[in-house]
């Protein structure tokens, strides 16, 4: 796995935590703020053929 896959993996699963957490709190300013992100980064996911294992978020 390169760097940029690696990296970008890594961004996801934070992503997702910080979307998970701002769900658990109410925010949801947060929430449309992380899943926004998220959305961004499965696009640029795609867009350089990054396999991204489904999450439970």
């Amino acid at each position: 796995m390169d760097a940029f896959t690696a990296g970008l993996l890594q961004r996801i699963r934070a992503t997702e935590s910080d979307l998970t957490r701002a769900r658990e709190t109410g925010d949801d300013f947060l929430v449309e703020v992380e899943q926004g992100e998220l959305d961004d980064l499965h696009r640029l996911a795609a867009e350089h053929g990054v396999e991204v294992i489904a999450s439970r978020v």
